[in-house]
């Protein structure tokens, strides 16, 4: 998939473990599992907003397309 998920190297970032933004976020943290993997489908602005809010970012910060090789 072209769009890759940064979610992990923010986290990283800001010395922050998955289960700290689940709970100031109000998702489950096996849904961050699944966010930070990049196997969803899609995102809600409103997750997406709450993630940016909590880690201080912004959505390019978390998403990078990368076009796939052909």
């Amino acid at each position: 998939m072209p769009i890759i998920v940064n979610l992990d190297v923010m986290l990283a970032r800001r010395k922050m473990r998955s289960r700290e933004l689940a709970e100031r976020i109000g998702i489950t943290e096996q849904n961050v599992s699944l966010l930070k993997s990049g196997k969803v489908k899609g995102v809600r602005f409103e997750t997406l907003e709450r993630i940016c809010e909590a880690l201080d970012c912004q959505p390019g910060d978390l998403l990078e397309y990368r076009p796939a090789a052909e």
